[in-house]
This record gives structure tokens, sequence and C-alpha cells, in this order.
């Protein structure tokens, strides 16, 4: 049931690229304080690829590979991450049982245009969700399919909480993950990851339109000095962010 829809465009804030990620550029010169200064909704890394990041609300998340979650310090900094206002176009209210490729699916035939990008938001009760989260890594770095190769996941089950990332296109694919990316938090903001599956009993999808992306790039030395260039990051970025 599709509980509300009004149209509005705004800009996704992002620092660095998926590329620079997938080469192994896991430090960043951009504080969490600089980071919500451009919006309060959105994912990311943190230095040293220590676990996961989710901004909601204006309060940005540091999800560790144990599953726990805590606030992250305003003065630490990221490699990569990406915000957002949020505003919801449209929100419509999941009253059945339904699992990725439905909840995607609904989403997919309510967007004006598969060339735009969406800020998705769901809150609901999730029988299961399937995480992962990247650990710290220590230089010199690996590239990212390394990193994240044979990682812990965790499952959460019968878990109230909330999914947050975008839906990109296809063509953005290496500047951010095209398709859909999700990070989730529990309820209790004491445990999350990176989502790769769920199974949501009930709940409320929230979908905002973005129109302009404002692309930062940074200046720490390892993005100046990496090799962006020449690869064809579809695969790895599969690999890496869960299969979806």
């Amino acid at each position: 049931m599709v509980l509300a829809h009004r149209r509005a465009g705004t800009e996704l804030y992002q620092s660095s690229t998926m590329n620079a990620l997938l080469a192994g550029v896991y430090d960043g010169d951009l504080t969490i304080a600089e980071l919500l200064e451009h919006g309060d909704f959105g994912l990311g890394t943190f230095n040293h690829l220590d676990g996961e990041m989710v901004v909601l609300d204006g309060t940005c998340h540091h999800l560790r590979s144990d599953g726990t979650a805590v606030v992250a310090a305003p003065t630490e900094q990221t490699p990569f991450a990406a915000v957002t206002r949020f505003h919801a176009d449209s929100v419509v209210a999941v009253d059945d049982p339904m699992g990725w490729a439905d909840v995607t699916g609904r989403i997919d035939s309510m967007i004006d245009s598969v060339n735009l990008m969406y800020a998705i938001r769901i809150d609901g009760v999730f029988g299961t969700v399937s995480t992962r989260t990247v650990k710290e890594q220590a230089a010199p770095y690996p590239p990212l399919v390394e990193a994240t190769a044979g990682q812990a996941q965790m499952q959460f089950t019968d878990i109230a909480g909330t999914l947050a990332g975008f839906r990109m296109p296809d063509y953005d694919q290496g500047i951010s993950v095209a398709g859909y990316h999700l990070h989730f938090l529990a309820d209790d903001h004491a445990r999350g990851g990176h989502a790769l599956d769920f199974q949501m009993r009930h709940g409320v999808i929230r979908i905002g339109t973005i129109s302009d992306l404002h692309l930062r790039i940074p200046r720490a030395a390892g993005f100046l000095d990496a090799q962006l260039s020449g690869t064809d990051s579809s695969e790895q970025i599969r690999r890496t962010e869960g299969g979806h």
C-alpha cells in the first residue's frame, strides 16, 4: 500500500570512488564531522577499512567486524562515503513477508527512471538479516577483493531495524556501486553490518529521488598515487558487495 508520494530532487555528496576502494585506497582525509555537514543519511567505511558505516537521522554509526555497532567519533576519517539529506518521495507499507528480490522489485516498479539515483530506507521487522563487515587492514593494504575474502558473516534473527543505502544507475558503476547497496542497523543501535540478504516480515519502504551528484576528490596521498584506470570493476564489485 502506497502511503505517500511526492517528487523532489536532492544531492548525493560522495567522497572518493568505489574504484579507489577496490584498489586498496583505505585512508581518506575527510572527517565524520565534515561528512555530516553534507547529509543526514548514507553509508561508507572508515580509514584502514575498519568496519562499515551507516548514517541515520544525522548520526554516524560505526559497524564493527564482530557485528556490534557504536556511534562514530567526529574525528574519525573515511576513505569512501556517500550521504544525502533524506527526503522521501514515495512511502509504501509492506504487510506481507518479502525478501531482497521482492523488496527491490517493488522499488524498481515505483521509481521514475533507472537513470536517476535513489536513497532507500527500509524500516521493519526482519525474520533474518545476513550481513558481513570488513575487518581493519594494516598497510601495505591489499585490494578490496582480497580484504573481503573469507571474512566472517553474521546472521541476525527476529530483529527490528533499518536498511539504509542507495540504488545507483548502471552507468555509475566504479564511481559508486551500481544497483542496490544497503547497510543494516538494528533498532537498538548496537548491531549491524553490510546487508547481504534479508527476509522482512513487515515494514515501511521510503524512497528519495536524487538528481545531483557532488563528487569530492580526496587529497590523501593514497588516492593521488593510486592506479585507477584501465580495469573493469564490475566483477570485483560483485564479489566484494555480495552479488546483488
